[in-house]
């Protein structure tokens, strides 16, 4: 099959040919009708992923078809249409026992763990546990939209924020994760502020919910945040992953607020400072997000299929397989609004 492969890390994909996948006993093969192009994927290229091993193909939000069942698969046939939460969960472990997937002790990782959907075709363990359905009526390209971005931000705002109608919430950094946050807590009736220090992100964060933007760069973020909500957001959510974000986010809350760490800190970054004063004398809450399970898509789908939200408006552009290799290595530079996908292999 063909493929996005890199042989060491920060060096130049390449195209090529590698051999078609085989199913586990407990896996599936899917044809890759559309895959995410995400700085999740830019991360690991850097090294920043421990699980990988070399060479790698990268790639973790994806939607297809079935092409090949593992002999103990009872719930899925060739031909089904799917997708699939990044972290996939092992059925076994007690965070799995307990409903959490997505803090499974041995987690599957397309992309990571092994290799992903930057290719024809994608392999999937444990198939039964955390395979998604996909309606008719939704396309591959809005599928594979989910990913990563729009399902770890389903859980963020909805189980980890529980936003509610009429909250203030304040997205920090509008890249799919925030924008994705946007639609999602404007849709459960949130009055959302958006920052950025990009103008045509902030456009787009209005034209999708928003009922203020800020332009970071220009402003003290947590002073306009305060000021329009009036005493501050109810839930605060980084979707960008800095220290500065990380700061703010928490600094623009009310009292017993909410902050949601979504955007990754890695490197140097991972010890940032956090304003701890304000966590204990506010009685702050601070909560992670990470991915979310499959048992949890459908209450999101449902909203989707029902109009509430329109993730296909967060599609920034599709490319080719070849057009990636220089897209993945530029994902840092965050030229591009919007979701870029995959489609054309």
């Amino acid at each position: 099959m063909k493929a996005l492969l890199y042989e060491s890390f920060q060096s130049q994909p390449i195209i090529t040919q590698v051999p078609d996948p085989s199913p586990s006993k407990s896996g599936v093969v899917i044809e890759v009708k559309a895959t995410g192009l995400c700085r999740s994927d830019w991360h690991g290229w850097m090294g920043h992923d421990e699980d990988i091993q070399l060479p790698h193909v990268p790639g973790h939000e994806f939607a297809g078809i079935i092409k090949a069942v593992g002999s103990e698969v009872r719930n899925w046939k060739e031909g089904d249409r799917v997708t699939v939460p990044f972290v996939s969960g092992c059925g076994k472990c007690p965070e799995c026992a307990s409903g959490n997937h997505q803090v499974c002790d041995d987690q599957f990782q397309p992309g990571f763990t092994n290799w992903g959907s930057f290719a024809e075709f994608v392999a999937i363990d444990r198939a039964d546990i955390n395979l998604v359905e996909l309606p008719e009526t939704m396309n591959f390209q809005t599928a594979a939209s989910l990913g990563c971005r729009f399902a770890t931000s389903f859980r963020a705002v909805v189980d980890q924020g529980k936003v509610t109608g009429g909250q203030w919430v304040a997205i920090h950094g509008c890249g799919g994760v925030g924008l994705s946050a946007i639609m999602i807590a404007t849709a459960l009736g949130a009055q959302v502020i958006a920052i950025d220090i990009d103008q045509e992100k902030l456009k787009l964060a209005r034209k999708i919910g928003a009922v203020a933007t800020i332009e970071a760069s220009n402003s003290n973020v947590v002073e306009v945040v305060r000021e329009i909500s009036k005493r501050g957001v109810h839930v605060s959510i980084d979707a960008l992953g800095s220290p500065q974000t990380l700061f703010n986010s928490v600094s623009c809350l009310r009292k017993r607020g909410k902050h949601i760490q979504v955007g990754l800190l890695l490197g140097d970054q991972k010890n940032s400072a956090i304003p701890m004063n304000l966590v204990l004398s506010n009685e702050l809450e601070i909560f992670g997000s990470h991915g979310m399970q499959a048992w949890r898509y459908p209450e999101m789908i449902q909203m989707i299929t029902a109009g509430k939200m329109n993730p296909e408006l967060l599609i920034g552009k599709s490319i080719t397989l070849e057009a990636a290799v220089t897209a993945l290595m530029k994902m840092n530079k965050f030229q591009d609004t919007g979701v870029t996908l995959i489609d054309r292999f």
